[in-house]
């Protein structure tokens, strides 16, 4: 028996049944879990830095796009 790290829902998980790095969902929170260990089972939450770093990336790119069009605004105001 485990807790998900997030929710600290009991998941129902088996020693003899999982191995190390397995993937686990909880179902109440649908977080994904890698098994660290197994005697005794201990999970560590697969992180979602990826997606957040997309994230992250393409609104500095929107930044950068909105400096650009105020540099050109200014160039315009001074001819």
């Amino acid at each position: 028996m485990v807790r998900c790290p997030k929710c600290a829902t009991e998941i129902d998980v088996d020693e003899d049944e999982v191995e190390e790095g397995e993937i686990l969902a909880c179902p109440e929170c649908e977080t994904e879990m890698e098994v660290i260990q197994i005697h005794p089972v201990k999970v560590n939450v697969i992180s979602d830095d990826e997606d957040e770093d997309e994230e992250d990336e393409e609104s500095e790119d929107d930044d950068e796009l909105d400096e650009d069009e105020d540099e050109e605004e200014d160039e315009e105001e001074e001819v």
